[in-house]
């Protein structure tokens, strides 16, 4: 590509980037205020039917693999409550799917988006124990912001297998744009409306990812260590007492 090519590459890119961060603030913002009394509801049915906390929070990777605070509606009974060992799929109660098939217990996350951890369309933030676990083509989902939504979400989303989500998650990467955006947007309200790709059988969302043979062709991704342990936890603001535990969103 020659230098001016290259250059008009990256000016339409900044223009894009300028854009999509004005309209997630604007989207997120008007979000929060319109349906403030939904969420004041909806966290009133969570005391009433999961007791407190209300919220769950859990450090989540951004972009750059850099940790921040995911902060959703809490859809699982307290570990302390259930009675022995049992899985995610087994504390996640009815009133808990129901939030998690219509989305509303990702509400909370507006505010995120408006801060500028999140937008409204990336690829899902994950765990961060998985940061060392991916292989090169597999981190470069960090590129961009993570979002609510994804280009994996409205293909299949946790019926995917791990590589199909990744997969889909670099190619929005490569392929971002507004139309791309709106698209996924516009995808996103009829997943939601069907309900579809919620869980996997058996599961609350999906298997919690352990790694793929591209682990080994291509060799471990190059995570950031500042501010984060060998286990790719956030050393200074992750309680050891987190009540729930997802392994996808």
């Amino acid at each position: 590509m020659s230098r001016p090519e290259h250059d008009r590459g990256s000016s339409r890119r900044a223009v894009y980037e300028t854009t999509k961060r004005a309209l997630d603030v604007l989207c997120a913002s008007s979000a929060l205020v319109l349906l403030a009394p939904l969420m004041l509801v909806v966290g009133s049915s969570v005391a009433v039917f999961l007791g407190r906390p209300v919220l769950f929070r859990q450090m989540r990777p951004g972009r750059h693999g850099e940790p921040f605070a995911l902060v959703k509606f809490r859809s699982m009974r307290d570990v302390d409550a259930a009675e022995g060992l049992l899985s995610d799929a087994d504390r996640l109660t009815r009133f808990g799917r129901l939030l998690r098939s219509t989305s509303l217990d990702e509400l909370p996350s507006l505010v995120a988006v408006v801060r500028g951890d999140l937008s409204l369309v990336g690829p899902r933030p994950l765990l961060m124990q998985y940061l060392p676990l991916y292989s090169e083509h597999q981190h470069r989902r960090h590129e961009v912001r993570p979002g609510l939504t994804g280009l994996a979400q409205v293909s299949g989303r946790n019926l995917l297998d791990w590589d199909e989500r990744f997969d889909l998650d670099v190619r929005y990467v490569d392929e971002r744009g507004l139309l791309l955006d709106l698209r996924i947007l516009a995808q996103t309200i009829g997943c939601v409306l069907r309900r579809t790709g919620v869980s996997a059988a058996g599961e609350a969302t999906c298997a919690p990812f352990r790694g793929s043979a591209r682990f080994e062709l291509e060799g471990p991704a190059v995570v950031p260590t500042t501010g984060v342990s060998t286990t790719g936890v956030s050393t200074t603001t992750v309680s050891t007492t987190t009540v729930e535990i997802e392994v996808a969103a």
